[in-house]
């Protein structure tokens, strides 16, 4: 297997064929899926999950039984896609039974320009379905398990992505992170998660959630791992409205510029949420800031402990509209019979589970006549405070430090009776999502059961190079206290 883009150009260098690194990352899947579940649909082969058996066509970049190649700048690299991204000739279920069978006839943009620069995409990867989740348990087919301890959650929505990488299954994933959903189960998985700013990443071929939040994001072993990803992938697409022209930055170039003497913004509220060990692994992150050469401030966002009830309302609302289109006639398989009105109950009650009924549901109390005001409205409100408090936080720092999650990795099965108590793991990365704004996870420090830790960094629109910059830094001190203490 090979782990990171490091390991690809050394590869290279001593002559391997991108064709066998990329094989080496379908072998690994082989050898290890089958206790992690981290797939759901694996290119050049079937594979067996339990009761789910794929036998997909012949993707893109495959022919006669062999990976296609080219000598670009990401050649012999294995990508693997969240299920809710299309890939032409492969199913994009959304771990959704109502998607079950589908296959796009498009690539996603984000996921062309990567097969573009030489990529490989091996296969699809499990997810909560429609991505409304945070442990990848909703998923309609199989949870995933975290590769550190099969005995919890790798995160979610996108933990199958973060779960193939955490495996060393293959050395780069893409996700969506709508509140989250990159960072969290990268945190959960220990390796790095990058959400870029709303709009440098195409969406199209994002199947959608929640439009306004959904950004695609990238999952590596290392955060300079993210950078030639990323420029691959931003940039104007004439197909997404939404996606800025604004020209993309040389990310690996600006990558050495690191943490001295830039100013670092530890949110008070944040704090204060910590428990004694959490804290402890946080407050070892800003040591290893200051020791680089990084100023560590404190500044205040007191809507932060609101972030998880605006994102709810606003993701909600925008999720009931978007899956409005799954009804057994635009889209979705259809089921029932007798009256257009039948067909539609019955399509949608057999197709979707019991999350995303309860997320369409108070998404659609929400929007009703009555009550669009007092909830989505308030909401939109708070959201617009919410990010205007922290624009002026970032007015005086370079970027904001938070944990990623409250802790580690739960066990499998412990928060499913609880709705709230997982909604609340996002309680730190839901803040960019509402402000659109860039954040990475990176993984410092471990809990006492030996599950990783890790820190959120937040920065201003655009800046993701110093972010990438500087999550360098603080993973090479973490390496260097890790070979220290042994």
């Amino acid at each position: 297997m090979t782990r990171s883009l490091a390991e690809v150009r050394e590869a290279l260098a001593k002559g391997e064929s991108p064709e066998a690194i990329v094989r080496r990352s379908v072998d690994a899947i082989r050898a290890k899926d089958h206790d992690i579940g981290a797939f759901l649909h694996v290119a050049d082969r079937a594979m067996d999950h339990g009761e789910r058996r794929m036998n997909p066509p012949p993707l893109a970049g495959v022919a006669d039984g062999g990976l296609r190649m080219n000598p670009q700048p990401l050649g012999g690299v294995a990508i693997a896609v969240k299920d809710n991204i299309v890939v032409a000739g492969l199913p994009a279920t959304c771990g959704s039974r109502i998607l079950d069978g589908y296959v796009p006839p498009d690539t996603a943009t984000a996921v062309a320009r990567l097969e573009a620069a030489g990529a490989t995409v091996v296969g699809k990867t499990n997810l909560d379905e429609f991505a409304m989740g945070s442990s990848t348990e909703h998923s309609a087919f199989h949870p995933t398990r975290n590769p550190l301890d099969l005995e919890r959650v790798p995160g979610g929505s996108s933990g199958g992505s973060a779960a193939a990488v955490a495996a060393g299954m293959v050395p780069i994933a893409l996700g969506s992170d709508t509140g989250g959903s990159v960072r969290q189960p990268a945190a959960y998985c220990g390796v790095v998660g990058l959400k870029p700013t709303w709009g440098r990443v195409s969406r199209r071929g994002l199947i959608a959630f929640a439009s306004s939040l959904d950004q695609i994001g990238i999952f590596a072993r290392s955060a300079i791992d993210c950078a030639p990803v990323l420029a691959a992938m931003a940039g104007r697409d004439p197909l997404d409205s939404t996606s800025s022209d604004r020209p993309v930055d040389d990310y690996a170039s600006l990558a050495g510029r690191g943490i001295d003497g830039r100013r670092f913004g530890v949110i008070a509220e944040a704090l204060a949420l910590l428990g004694s060990e959490e804290r402890r692994g946080f407050d070892e992150a800003l040591d290893a800031i200051r020791k680089k050469g990084g100023v560590v401030e404190t500044v205040t966002v007191p809507l932060l402990t609101q972030a998880v009830a605006i994102y709810s309302i606003v993701a909600n609302a925008e999720a009931s509209a978007n899956l409005a289109r799954f009804d057994g006639v635009r889209y979705g398989e259809r089921a029932g019979e007798g009256s257009l009105s039948s067909m539609y109950v019955t399509t949608r009650s057999r197709g979707f589970g019991a999350e995303v009924k309860r997320r369409i549901m108070l998404g659609t109390f929400a929007l009703s006549a009555g009550y669009y005001e007092a909830y989505y409205g308030r909401a939109q409100r708070a959201r617009r405070a919410l990010a205007a408090q922290l624009a002026k936080a970032l007015a005086s720092v370079d970027m904001l430090v938070t944990p990623t999650t409250p802790g580690p990795a739960f066990r499998l099965g412990e928060k499913l009776a609880d709705p709230l108590d997982m909604y609340l793991t996002d309680l730190f990365t839901v803040p960019a999502n509402l402000a659109g704004l860039p954040a990475i996870a990176i993984p410092f420090g471990h809990a006492e059961n030996g599950m990783p830790l890790s820190v959120q960094l937040m920065g201003r629109a655009w800046e993701e190079a110093s972010l990438i910059a500087c999550a360098e830094e603080i993973e090479t001190r973490q390496k260097a206290e890790g070979r220290r203490q042994k």
